[in-house]
């Protein structure tokens, strides 16, 4: 992809997913992940409806007038985006590819934090670690973001969640709002996750496509693993061979929803061919 072209990508993304995060999620974000508290901002005086409670006593005899305190919420937070860019995410039978959703959810979620002055980093995974951008602020820090999900080249094709749950909390040694989007279509990550979630509030945001869930019958259909590369011909009209496709895809699909019911972490399933926007505004608000 030349440069030209890239640029172009990244500001469709940036004026499609900005508008969400400044019209809808902004305030629904800032509801959802509260800060570490509330700090002392200032005292003024008493006006109509204020709280009691917050009267300052000490200036309000030396002045002889009520003043109040005001508090403001401590934010500093941090979100960090972790995103699956296995061989798996390259596949779509709709309008779009599962990573071209997730590339807009993501964006969407880094202005959403940007619109908070929170700081927003991203790690790019596969069965390694691929690419890691510190967390900063700003709308350029959030663009670098765009362009990496769009034209990174993956060194693997493979899947290894638990790894990169491991080398997050390496990296952030404080509390962090984390998350995760991936097909998940991997397990062995359950204790892993456990644990990660005791110190970060993870949520998982599953990508996937209709077409994934079951095998159509069409007779010999030569199919190729994404993650593998293995070239295999399969008899699609044997439904034993669909029975089992849909039940290994099913397992898959309840470690995902069990592993993160279990560990106390969010989670979203997002079909390509739904709405994002609702799956999400879902979401803030039953957290709010």
């Amino acid at each position: 992809m030349d440069t030209k072209e890239l640029l172009k990508k990244v500001r469709k993304i940036e004026i499609k997913t900005r508008r969400l995060s400044d019209h809808i999620f902004g305030g629904e974000y800032h509801s959802t992940f509260k800060g570490r508290g509330m700090t002392f901002s200032e005292v003024r005086e008493y006006q109509f409806g204020d709280d009691v409670r917050n009267i300052d006593w000490n200036v309000t005899a030396r002045y002889n007038e009520p003043f109040v305190k005001i508090f403001e919420e401590e934010r500093e937070l941090t979100m960090m985006l972790m995103v699956d860019i296995s061989g798996s995410e390259w596949f779509g039978t709709e309008e779009q590819f599962k990573n071209e959703i997730i590339t807009e959810i993501a964006a969407t979620l880094a202005f959403s934090a940007t619109q908070n002055n929170d700081k927003i980093g991203l790690i790019l995974f596969t069965d390694q670690i691929e690419l890691y951008i510190p967390p900063k602020k700003g709308r350029f820090h959030v663009l670098r973001i765009i362009r990496e999900l769009i034209e990174f080249q993956p060194k693997s094709k493979k899947t290894n969640f638990a790894e990169a749950l491991k080398f997050m909390s390496s990296v952030m040694k404080k509390k962090a709002i984390v998350f995760v989007l991936s097909d998940f279509i991997v397990d062995d990550y359950k204790q892993t996750l456990k644990i990660v979630s005791g110190k970060h509030d993870i949520t998982g945001i599953r990508v996937y496509d209709k077409r994934e869930e079951e095998i159509p019958s069409l007779g010999m259909v030569q199919m190729q693993d994404e993650e593998s590369g293995e070239m295999m011909l399969v008899n699609t009209s044997s439904k034993k061979v669909r029975t089992n496709y849909s039940k290994y895809y099913q397992e898959k699909v309840e470690y995902y929803k069990d592993s993160f019911s279990k560990s106390g972490a969010g989670s979203i399933d997002c079909r390509v061919d739904e709405s994002y926007v609702k799956k999400l505004l879902g979401y803030f608000k039953r957290r709010a």
